[in-house]
């Protein structure tokens, strides 16, 4: 077997292995608390919520075990089999070996590899989040996004690719790459919200009143200029909440779920969107573009480096001549490999995000009390993990804890 195939097993392997014992360790700690509510959440959850959530996290656990399992042993055949270039074969052969043929090609293999996974994403919507009455979504609703989700890829994705087949011939060609693919991210900031979002949600403008004036207000006078306000129909599908802001400049629109508006007071509301109006005003956004072209500035090195090595085809079954699609094939599969290991050091900035956007709600409605509030409440309707192992959540919240949080506000207080 050759030396990089060696490596690529043994790479799949401690991934595995690693998130399998980080659930483990997580597993482990919240059975250990789980006897009855801490002291430190004694004060606005009762027993049995707090019992919902230990149940809710475990049986999230359980899952993630058995969707990394599968997707690494999955994974491993898909690389070892030789099914890639068998698929790439075939679909070129029918579709024909031109940029056009070899972009569908592509994107049928994606389209492949994901069939094995919808049996999991089933089980996760149906069973475990409906177990715990959080699924809203009906069979024919699920399907149906699968299909819009699938025409929207082909529609946008496919030329896409075809235009970085076709840009491989010029000089340079890995740096032109990357500044039509960030370039395509930037479209996408504002043609997501615009006309791909609505085609899975409704949005309806904030209906007038105390709460949609105190929510302008706060727009005001923190100079975020809004232009509209919207309310997304998300118990659809979910009865969790969210609150966020899309698009740039002059296309930026505030969205609240439906369920957010009603689990929270005005109040609370308020404190929300300041955290989110925060993001914005501190400079976030930009810093996360920044790093995200940086990344992807890197990939595209390195896959200029891997489409001009003919061992890289070779051990993985394909012929050099097949020019830049298989490189870009194998490279989206492999890459994961290497970025999981980043998710700890993204993860502890965007935390440090997360404190600065609490900070600035702190200040912008003068008070600690209605945030916390919003966050207690949050917890508890989402039956979010309260007492996560400490290593774990390093590694994998993108947010700090309910408790650091607390701590953080009070502090700035």
């Amino acid at each position: 077997m050759h030396p990089l195939l060696i490596l690529f097993i043994i790479a799949v392997a401690l991934k595995w292995a690693f998130e399998i014992g980080l659930e483990w360790l997580n597993e482990r700690h919240v059975r250990s608390l789980s006897l009855g509510v801490p002291e430190s959440y004694s004060a606005f959850i009762d027993a049995d919520t707090y019992r919902k959530s230990v149940e809710y996290t475990l049986a999230k656990a359980r899952f993630s075990r058995i969707s990394s399992t599968f997707e690494a042993l999955l994974l491993l055949v898909v690389i070892l089999s030789g099914l890639l270039p068998w698929l790439f074969g075939e679909f070129t052969e029918i579709l024909g070996s031109g940029i056009w043929g070899q972009g569908c090609t592509l994107f049928l293999i994606g389209v492949v590899l994901a069939v094995p996974g919808l049996p999991l994403e089933w089980w996760q919507q149906f069973r475990i989040e409906g177990a715990f009455g959080f699924n809203r979504s009906s069979l024919a609703l699920w399907f149906s996004d699968k299909l819009k989700g699938l025409a929207i890829a082909f529609v946008i994705g496919c030329p896409l690719i075809c235009a970085l087949l076709w840009i491989v011939r010029l000089p340079l060609w890995w740096f032109l790459g990357f500044v039509l693919f960030f370039l395509f991210q930037l479209l996408i900031l504002v043609v997501y919200p615009m006309f791909i979002m609505p085609l899975f949600n409704r949005f309806e403008p904030l209906s007038e009143g105390p709460l949609r004036d105190r929510l302008m207000s706060l727009s005001d006078r923190t100079g975020f200029l809004a232009r509209a306000i919207l309310v997304m129909d998300g118990r659809r599908r979910s009865s969790h909440s969210n609150a966020f802001f899309t698009g740039f400049g002059r296309f930026r629109r505030i969205v609240l779920f439906d369920t957010l508006v009603e689990q929270l007071t005005e109040s609370e509301l308020e404190s929300v969107l300041a955290h989110e109006i925060g993001h914005y005003k501190l400079g976030h956004i930009p810093r996360l573009l920044v790093f995200s072209a940086v990344t992807t500035l890197a990939g595209f090195w390195v896959l200029g480096l891997l489409v001009e090595s003919p061992w890289f085809y070779g051990t993985f079954g394909f012929s050099y001549g097949n020019g830049l699609a298989p490189a870009l094939l194998l490279f989206s599969l492999l890459s994961g490999l290497v970025t999981f290991w980043l998710t700890p050091a993204i993860n502890l900035w965007r935390r440090k995000h997360e404190f600065e956007a609490d900070a600035f709600s702190r200040l912008a409605v003068q008070s600690v009390e209605p945030l916390i509030q919003s966050l207690r409440k949050l917890h508890q309707e989402n039956l979010s993990n309260l007492t996560p192992h400490p290593f774990y959540s390093r590694f994998y919240y993108s947010h700090p804890t309910l408790l650091e949080r607390e701590a953080s506000l009070h502090n700035a207080g």
